[in-house]
């Protein structure tokens, strides 16, 4: 009861109390928060921990433990494998997590391959490994059913200029089974692709690799572009389900080559070609087989071909561990290989697996001791890549929004070790983050000197490779996203590339039989991840992007006639490399100054989030020509096999379009407006990529 003329306080509600209680502890936090003392931050001795915390012996027993058998995307042992390195990461005590999606992957019910003899007789030839049996039959993922009987014809590369090269010799290839050997900058899908279009009726692909491994047999896939074919630009849960075109679509159809193939061993394409005749093969055709191959075509030997396979929808599994940032929790450095293996995929993919599995280890230990990452890091397991990158693209497509806004960079590792010599491909404004992060691992090959010594010894500088191919789970973020990226490995060309000989043992005596390439590469991948989340403001330098881009240009200058402005690019080449050395001074600045620090936090913020998004810049909402998945208008993939640009692909597809119609000879007008079209395309990429390193919607 209240009292007349009584000063005690109402009664509150609980509600009342409730937020009377949040509201005072709230405020203790922001004080507590404002006024406790600055503790500055300092990452470096935890990045010296991560660099001598390796230990060859695990990297060798993480691989032994993802190779014991094979795991083929969409298969049980795959999903084994899943498990394998899910349970690792919450082993480690990482926040986990998986995506789970379906799509259409292909796989071989029956191949048979034999050659007829004009007596009658017959001799089967064999397609598969010696003692393979588990692993999956030697095939062509997408390739479609059929059964050819027929003349044989070597084709050497399987390019245009090759039949051109046939005709010349009087060799008719139509109805023919074409032999064709690996390389000429041809993919294993354009290989069956130009066959077709000469009229061919099948194709034999064998590689010409180390001669102990000659009964290898290199699978792959000839599907073209990346992703699920059954649902392009958008990804559909195992859980959830989601849309998805028939395989009877012309968008699906057009993805697949239309006559069937077969990867052959060099010991097979042997037997094969030592029975043709008729014209001579050309010196420059003969290769490894110079001893065997008389002829190019027309023997008396028929050879018979049967390919039956199967196009189904499967389940495929991403896994990812994740360490929230503790400042910018919503920024993500990313670090991806996928798992997926043709056979047990020691090298392939399984090398770079192995240290994504030490990088997790290392990364836990860290955090145990203390240290959190200023922005969130994600581990990344890919399913399903040698399908077409298949995983990844799918998780991109789902996330294309949040990736968009809020990566930073992604790291890519698949055959993290092939060999002897480091490897590296990079968007330009991770080059000097690349050399730094270089001059701090020991070469594994030479324990006196870093990667970075031997790096620049063997190329005589700095070489970075850019990255516009379409090889390696880095295209869709890159390519489709406009995420920098880095994609690095040891060695390079390994004999046992997709075989049933990859394996622990063949790396174990080869590859790294003591397993310090592995660490030198885990080390360089962590290093790089760690520097990326860890540095106050993120080292990105777009000088070397604007001094990059004007190469390019100038190498347009020569190759291009006067009636071809490049005065676009000119200007905003010159507009990006300005803004980019003040960003590189305001960096510089930002970090010197004695600024209060809420203030300077959220000036760093800005200034991150404008070099983060600078790439985004280089994207194109209508894509490239003919391929309009593929946004960067920088790095992309070529229309054109023949077209030797890296870089500007719409241009370098307008100019190869122009030449196949006389364009430089007659002049032509058409094929002239089309490159300056794409010159003025790509100009306002690099345009809208300097006004997002400025940060201002007003131009200065």
């Amino acid at each position: 009861m209240k009292f007349p003329g009584s000063h005690f306080p109402p009664r509150l509600s609980p509600a009342a109390l409730t937020a009377l209680s949040f509201l005072l502890v709230l405020t203790f936090a922001v004080f507590t928060i404002r006024h406790r003392p600055h503790r500055p931050r300092d990452p470096s001795r935890f990045h010296s921990h991560f660099i001598s915390s390796a230990n060859n012996a695990t990297l060798s027993a993480y691989l032994r433990s993802l190779t014991r058998h094979p795991h083929l995307a969409g298969t049980p042992p795959s999903l084994s494998t899943a498990r394998l390195v899910l349970s690792h990461f919450q082993s480690l005590g990482l926040e986990t997590r998986s995506a789970r999606f379906r799509s259409v992957l292909s796989y071989p019910l029956h191949s048979s391959l034999s050659l007829h003899f004009p007596n009658g007789s017959a001799f089967s030839l064999p397609l598969a490994e010696p003692g393979s049996s588990g692993v999956v039959l030697p095939y062509h993922a997408y390739s479609p059913s059929g059964s050819v009987s027929s003349k044989t014809v070597f084709a050497n590369y399987g390019r245009e200029e090759d039949y051109e090269a046939l005709i010349k010799l009087g060799v008719d290839v139509t109805g023919s089974i074409v032999v064709v050997r690996k390389g000429g900058d041809l993919s294993r899908g354009g290989v069956v692709r130009v066959a077709e279009r000469a009229g061919a009726a099948a194709v034999l692909i064998y590689a010409e690799e180390d001669k102990t491994v000659r009964s290898g047999v290199e699978r792959g896939t000839v599907m073209s572009g990346v992703g699920d074919p059954v649902s392009p630009g958008w990804a559909v849960e195992a859980d959830n389900g989601g849309e998805v075109l028939g395989l009877e679509d012309t968008a699906v159809l057009a993805r697949f080559p239309r006559i069937p193939s077969l990867p052959l061993s060099l010991e097979c394409a042997e037997m094969i070609l030592r029975q043709l005749g008729g014209a001579s093969v050309p010196a420059e055709w003969k290769g490894s087989i110079r001893s065997t191959v008389r002829g190019v075509g027309a023997g008396p030997v028929v050879l018979n071909l049967t390919y039956q396979g199967e196009k189904k929808m499967a389940t495929i599994q991403n896994i990812f561990a994740v360490i929230r940032g503790l400042e910018e929790p919503d920024r993500y450095v990313l670090l991806g290989n996928h798992r997926d293996a043709w056979t047990y995929g020691a090298v392939d993919p399984n090398s770079g697996t192995t240290a994504l599995l030490d990088i997790a280890h290392r990364y836990s230990h860290m955090v145990r001791k203390g240290w959190s990452p200023r922005r969130t890091i994600i581990l990344c397991s890919w399913d399903a890549e040698e399908f077409g990158m298949i995983g990844s693209t799918e998780w991109v497509e789902q996330n294309l929004v949040n990736l968009g806004s809020k990566a930073v960079a992604y790291l890519n590792v698949d055959c993290a070790v092939q060999g002897p010599g480091f490897f590296a491909g990079a968007t330009p404004q991770l080059d000097d983050l690349l050399t730094e992060v270089t001059k701090k691992v020991k070469d594994p090959d030479f324990a006196e000197a870093t990667v970075y010594e031997m790096w620049t010894k063997a190329n005589k500088a700095i070489n970075i490779q850019r990255l516009s191919g379409v090889d390696s789970d880095f295209a869709p973020f890159l390519q489709h996203a406009g995420v920098p990226s880095i994609d690095i490995y040891y060695g390079r060309d390994f004999p046992v590339y997709h075989t049933a000989y990859d394996t622990y043992e063949w790396m174990a005596k080869r590859g790294d039989p003591t397993f310090q390439r592995h660490v030198a590469a885990a080390g360089i991948w962590g290093l790089l991840a760690l520097r990326l989340a860890d540095d106050l403001v993120l080292p990105f330098n777009y000088t070397s992007y604007a001094n990059e881009l004007q190469g390019y240009v100038d190498v347009l200058s020569n190759l291009l006639s006067g009636s071809i402005s490049l005065y676009p690019l000119f200007s905003s080449v010159q507009a990006l490399h300005s803004v980019a050395k003040d960003v590189q001074t305001e960096a510089r600045d930002l970090k010197e100054q004695e600024t209060e620090r809420e203030l300077q936090a959220l000036r760093m913020r800005g200034l991150n989030d404008r070099l983060m998004l600078a790439e985004r810049g280089f994207l194109d909402a209508d894509g490239l020509q003919g391929r309009r998945w593929f946004k960067h208008l920088v790095y992309g993939p070529h229309g054109d096999y023949r077209s030797k640009l890296g870089f500007f692909p719409g241009v370098a597809d307008a100019m190869m379009s122009a030449e196949s119609r006389g364009a430089k000879e007659r002049g032509n007008e058409e094929g002239n407006a089309l490159i300056q079209h794409e010159i003025w395309r790509a100009s306002r990429a690099i345009q809208r990529a300097a006004n997002a390193l400025r940060g201002d919607v007003f131009s200065q």
